[in-house]
């Protein structure tokens, strides 16, 4: 069994990532962790409450980081025009959810549940890495008794898709994303080099819809928006980006992976970018010097990942 602790801004692809977590059978999904990206934090932790309720979730909710680590950052609007007004498709969560959070904010979570299970906990983390840096920051010897890090996030060598240079979850705190890179943790980053071929047709939503009950069906209508966000951008469907990296900690062969220590630019035109020293290439002594080999995806067999998606959400009941 893996144990994960889900860090996440639900979110629609999130809500599927959360219920394939919930759903496979090798892994003990130990806590979830909210952060602000694709809605603000009250409503991202409200929306992964929600969903904890829907889909009888036992794993606590604990609230995070509602602000990027530096905080003379500009905000950005919320991303409404993919994942609605509501943060999961406009479905019209209910405010009052009548389940409460985790007392402990989410970082503190974090240190207190690796701590607590050192060398088991594998951090999937799908949002921006604000919780993640913070509780580096806090707790720093976390990074020797974390089991693994597994980041949604990054384009390496494709364009990004909030600048051409950036992904949106790198992006919306870069100092972050560059603590969490450069730790003395194992990092793997599961970016749009990867993501971006696996498509979930409508059909394909429809049939898991059909066949997984409920839960499934409540997926499929929170999905509808962002479907409809996706047209023009693939063929009759959506990128189950969040789903990917949830993917890798239970199936890592579907993926290729390339090693080599990785930066994130802070600032300037190419904010957000991230980049990869590939192990072995030889350059003057730098920034890039002595700092952790990661690994980032390169390569994805899309049809197996979204098959076995498929197949652990179907068992939803």
């Amino acid at each position: 069994m893996h144990k994960v602790i889900f860090d996440t801004d639900p979110g629609v692809d999130d809500a599927m990532a959360l219920l394939f977590l919930h759903q496979h059978p090798d892994i003990d999904l130990v806590g979830v962790t909210s952060v602000f990206g694709n809605a603000a934090i009250e409503t991202t932790t409200r929306n992964a409450l929600f969903l904890k309720r829907e889909w009888e979730i036992p794993a606590p909710v604990a609230r995070g980081a509602n602000e990027t680590i530096d905080p003379h950052r500009p905000h950005a609007p919320w991303p409404t025009f993919i994942h609605g007004d509501d943060g999961l498709g406009n479905i019209n969560v209910p405010d009052d959810i009548g389940l409460s959070a985790d007392p402990r904010p989410a970082h503190r979570f974090i240190i207190d549940m690796v701590r607590a299970h050192p060398g088991e906990i594998t951090l999937v983390a799908v949002g921006r890495m604000t919780n993640l840096a913070n509780a580096l920051g806090e707790a720093p010897e976390i990074a020797g008794l974390v089991k693994s890090v597994v980041i949604m996030g990054g384009a390496f060598d494709v364009p990004g898709n909030v600048t051409p240079a950036a992904e949106a979850n790198i992006h919306g705190d870069p100092e972050a994303a560059d603590r969490v890179f450069t730790a003395p943790w194992p990092v793997v980053v599961i970016g749009l080099d990867v993501t971006m071929q696996t498509v979930m047709t409508r059909s394909q939503l429809a049939d898991i819809a059909k066949a997984g009950g409920k839960r499934t069906q409540l997926l499929s209508n929170l999905s509808q928006f962002y479907i409809d966000f996706y047209e023009g951008l693939v063929d009759d469907g959506m990128v189950v980006h969040d789903s990917c990296a949830c993917v890798y900690v239970v199936a890592p062969e579907l993926f290729t992976l390339r090693s080599g220590a990785m930066r994130v630019v802070c600032g300037g035109i190419a904010d957000g970018q991230t980049i990869q020293k590939p192990d072995g290439r030889k350059f003057p002594p730098s920034h890039w010097d002595n700092l952790p080999s990661q690994q980032a995806a390169t390569g994805i067999d899309a049809k197996a990942v979204l098959d076995l998606i498929h197949k652990t959400l179907v068992n939803a009941g």
